[in-house]
């Protein structure tokens, strides 16, 4: 880390601090504020930025932090020029009335008159523009299976609520069909017998004249996982726990793991799903060795995403989730900017409004970096934060999701679910 720069700040100055990626905490920071910490290895995998140190003191931003210095002095803003092959890691640290900035590599630095808001809005055009964002399609209204059925969903689950949807006149556009149709990470390939018939329900999907979606975890397997024993060379590092089992990041630059995933991506495609919510994407970006031994750790991520958008073609509606930011910008359609709205085990609201924080501060980037994804609205009467929840995604810009069993809503969820899906398409 060199020292870029240092700013005369008054004691209200505020400090934004871009995360790695969609889970990593990201807010303004004001003095006196703690940064926010991953507690155990497995949170600095999943949550920060794996390989990359977190400074003992001061705040720290993946490639973007922003500095209004609240004197009326211009907002100055740090970023990268671009994000295709490598991402400073940019510190800032209160020292009495000055900030101090460091970064690990090159920065452009710009300064406006205007908003600390309205500087990551420049920013975020400048951004954009360089690394050729398509133009934002029309905000998808989606109904998800996740935070109701979870890894249990079955096919007779995804017909009875496509039928309530139908039998109700609801404007919905996409059926999402999450986490519990296979068998389980890196097993794809391998329909879960549980679940029932995929491509019936794709038909049905169709039928109804929807678009089918579903949810996997590409770039990762468990470290138990019949990919993972039969194929050890495909392998690169830890990239956390999930699902009782060890995560492993897949090396995208290895031949064998780019005809797995056209495989797999040739598959769903060939079914006619065309809406993919691809989720825990930093694995594929894990600070490793790789087959292509001079590709950095974001080249082989970004050849990976451009794999799958060759296969899906350029059509299909690709949603990245746990995914580094500024390395996939020009790569997705849309992006969820917060982490899960609660886990199995809080369906009751007792782990708090967990995505709130995040996406609010990344309201900025829908529209410019991609359309933006504040997660679904959970209507239903158990979860006890549902009127909270209901305030932040209603007023949130982007994609406009659900995720309950349709036939068990009381009449409050009724009309959240109807604000959602008949309010602003932004």
């Amino acid at each position: 880390m060199i020292v870029i720069d240092e700013v005369t700040v008054a004691a209200s100055a505020r400090i934004y601090a871009e995360g790695w990626q969609s889970w990593s905490p990201t807010t303004w920071y004001r003095r006196g504020d703690a940064a926010h910490r991953p507690q155990e290895r497995w949170q600095h995998l999943m949550r920060f930025r794996p390989g990359t140190e977190l400074p003992d003191e001061g705040i720290q931003g993946e490639g973007l932090l922003v500095i209004d210095p609240g004197d009326g002095a211009p907002v100055r803003t740090y970023a990268a020029l671009d994000a295709a092959s490598e991402v400073p890691s940019i510190t800032a640290h209160w020292l009495e009335d000055r900030v101090v900035v460091r970064a690990s590599g090159p920065v452009e630095t710009t300064e406006t008159d205007a908003s600390g808001e309205r500087a990551l809005e420049l920013f975020g055009d400048r951004f954009a523009a360089a690394a050729g964002v398509r133009a934002v399609a029309a905000v998808p209204r989606v109904w998800c299976t996740w935070y109701q059925y979870f890894e249990e969903v079955t096919a007779a689950d995804v017909w009875e609520n496509l039928r309530e949807i139908e039998q109700r006149e609801l404007p919905v556009d996409v059926i999402q069909v999450d986490d519990g149709w296979s068998l389980g990470t890196g097993e794809w390939n391998r329909p879960n017998p549980r679940f029932g018939s995929l491509p019936d329900v794709v038909a049905a999907i169709h039928d109804s004249g929807r678009r089918a979606g579903i949810w996997l975890a590409p770039f990762c397997v468990g470290a138990g996982s019949d990919v993972a024993q039969r194929h050890p060379e495909w392998l690169t590092g830890a990239a956390g726990f999930n699902w009782g089992d060890d995560l492993v990041g897949l090396d995208l630059t290895h031949p064998g793991v780019r005809d797995y995933l056209v495989d797999v991506f040739g598959g769903l495609q060939g079914l006619g799903v065309d809406y993919l919510k691809l989720d825990f994407l930093y694995s594929g970006a894990v600070d490793a060795g790789r087959f292509l031994p001079d590709a950095t750790p974001i080249e082989a991520y970004r050849s990976g995403l451009q794999l799958i958008r060759d296969v899906m073609g350029p059509e299909a509606f690709l949603l990245g989730c746990g995914a580094p930011i500024l390395p996939s910008v020009g790569l997705v359609d849309a992006m969820r900017v917060a982490s899960d709205t609660f886990h199995e085990g809080g369906e009751d609201g007792s782990q708090g409004l967990r995505g709130r924080m995040s996406l609010e501060a990344r309201a900025w980037q829908n529209g410019r970096l991609w359309m933006t994804d504040p997660d679904c609205l959970v209507a239903r009467p158990e979860f006890a934060l549902r009127e909270e929840w209901a305030d932040v995604v209603l007023r949130a810009p982007g994609v406009r999701g659900f995720s309950d069993r349709i036939a068990a809503l009381d009449d409050r969820g009724w009309e959240l679910v109807r604000q959602l899906l008949e309010g602003p398409r932004r």
